[in-house]
């Protein structure tokens, strides 16, 4: 099996000093100033040609509904979901950062009541998913990618890696249809962008991240992001080089969700647009057809010098069958599912 990514050759030669010779997916085609006109940097923009790329119906997918149904009472590894209420509140912003993305304009929308994970998906939570179902993941694949040999969920930075001593970080190595698999079987799903913001500003508005405007509030880390000189050296700040616990820093925002900005990109069910409407929106859901899907929150490979997507407007991109070093994901539900009560 084989992984491919982009990579960024200084940056591989940096992880492979450290001992960790791994797929860079936030190393594309970045500067090393953000550009208001830069499209996807940090990985944002790596998709390979979709132009055939279908939303995957669930005869696609490894479980089925009935199989589902009939498990009702299964026992699923699955971290807490938080109450989200409903309400209203802006996404977007008129001062964009990186325009080509789409960040813009600010819009109000209305959200319906949901549950969102805690904690993005852990290398646990998955791997029991994968135990209990026999789920294999998809490998994505691109002629400009790099192969790395042996690099999958599991061995997240090839041969010689394994995810044994971090099975509380998030999952590596999924793709979109691999997301929608595990959040279709623990009886979840995927939330849309529109969720994912209103989620992460915690019912702030104006604000770059979830708890304010300010990095480091109260001289504390509340994130996990590329400290130093990019990309020559990471001081580690925050206290990681690579990954972290899904349960690491503090709760982000009122709402107590960790990590929505920083440590790995998450998935949306969104298919990916850049033209927006200022008007208001009701439960907002992107629109119905595209070839790639937005990703959110950024990663602990983004630095304010050549990725500033670290913020809750910020967006990227990804096609649904590719897999990154960097995305993971978390499930959102309409309703608590009944093994969390």
């Amino acid at each position: 099996m084989k992984v491919y990514t982009v990579v960024y050759a200084v940056i591989l030669l940096l992880y492979l000093h450290n001992g960790m010779a791994t797929e860079i997916n936030d190393a594309d085609t970045c500067s090393n100033q953000p550009s208001s006109n830069e499209p996807g940097g940090c990985g944002c923009s790596i998709s390979r040609d979709a132009n055939n790329v279908q939303e995957p119906k669930a005869k696609d997918l490894v479980i089925e509904d009935d199989e589902i149904k009939s498990q009702e009472k299964m026992t699923v590894q699955s971290g807490p979901m938080v109450l989200i209420p409903a309400g209203t509140n802006s996404i977007g912003t008129n001062k964009p950062i990186f325009i080509a993305d789409g960040e813009g304009p600010q819009r109000e929308v209305k959200i319906n009541e949901f549950y969102l994970d805690k904690y993005e998906v852990s290398n646990g939570d998955f791997d029991f998913f994968v135990n209990a179902t026999g789920y294999q993941t998809e490998v994505a694949a691109a002629p400009w990618w790099v192969p790395i040999d042996g690099a999958d969920w599991r061995h997240p930075e090839g041969k010689g890696s394994h995810i044994r001593d971090r099975m509380d970080h998030p999952v590596l190595h999924v793709s979109w249809n691999d997301a929608v698999a595990y959040c279709k079987w623990a009886g979840k799903r995927l939330p849309t962008e529109a969720e994912w913001e209103y989620a992460c500003r915690g019912g702030l508005k104006d604000r770059l991240f979830p708890w304010g405007n300010k990095e480091n509030p109260k001289d504390k880390h509340w994130m996990n992001i590329w400290h130093g000189n990019f990309p020559l050296t990471n001081t580690k700040d925050d206290g990681y080089f690579g990954t972290a616990p899904v349960t690491a820093f503090e709760e982000q925002n009122k709402f107590g969700l960790k990590n929505m900005i920083g440590n790995v990109w998450e998935w949306t069910q969104d298919w990916w647009e850049v033209h927006h409407s200022p008007e208001f929106k009701d439960n907002e859901k992107g629109p119905s057809s595209g070839t790639d899907k937005v990703k959110k929150g950024g990663s602990f490979m983004c630095h304010k010098s050549y990725c500033y997507r670290y913020r809750c407007e910020a967006r990227s991109q990804n096609t649904p069958d590719s897999s990154a070093h960097n995305l993971g994901f978390r499930c959102a539900s309409d309703k608590l599912p009944d093994y969390l009560h």
